[in-house]
């Protein structure tokens, strides 16, 4: 039988599976609300506001990658993004010029970059646990800190793809609904 809320944290995991469970719960949310969009889905906008829902899948896909290369290991960001200017040296523009990208790039961005941060994670973890040193601040910080930085991201960004969700289309809910899967995309979300 499939699991209908791949989504749920464990009620009483690990230290480690408690903060990886908070992280992919927010990222399956964030997917939810930025599925299945086309590019005017993508590209809207609510008030003043430069933020779009395809924007948040580039950020956030920026910030997976920068979070656990250059963040974790010293490592280049690599593909996509030194192809597209940004080596993960210094910050990049927070819009990041999402309109230049198709909706089918946006999602295989942020898919692509949540499963290569379920392989990283995986493989420093099996080297070590939360409180092993990074190359962040140049051996000060820890795993732990990097988990809490991208859960911190996630729960500011999760919020303002609510916000925008609703205003293309209505669609509402703190959680997917049961037995949700991507429509748009696919392959950043691990299913158990």
């Amino acid at each position: 039988m499939a699991n209908d809320y791949p989504w749920e944290p464990p009620l009483a995991g690990s230290e480690a599976e408690a903060l990886l469970g908070a992280l992919d719960r927010l990222r399956w949310t964030f997917r939810y609300k930025a599925d299945d969009l086309d590019e005017a889905g993508l590209r809207s906008r609510v008030g003043a506001s430069t933020l779009t829902l395809g924007g948040l899948l580039k950020h956030l896909a920026c910030c997976e990658d920068y979070m656990f290369t250059a963040k974790l290991a010293g490592a280049p960001v690599g593909a996509p993004w030194q192809a597209l200017g940004w080596d993960g040296e210094g910050s990049w523009a927070f819009t990041f010029e999402a309109d230049n990208h198709t909706p089918d790039e946006l999602y295989e961005f942020w898919d692509g970059a949540v499963a290569r941060s379920h392989q990283r994670l995986a493989l420093a973890l099996a080297h070590g646990a939360l409180d092993q040193p990074v190359h962040a601040g140049h051996g000060t910080a820890n795993l732990r800190r990097l988990l809490c930085d991208l859960i911190e991201e996630y729960g500011r960004h999760t919020g303002h793809a609510d916000l925008l969700r609703e205003a293309v289309d209505g669609r509402v809910g703190e959680d997917p609904p049961a037995g949700w899967r991507p429509v748009s995309g696919g392959g950043g979300l691990v299913v158990e």
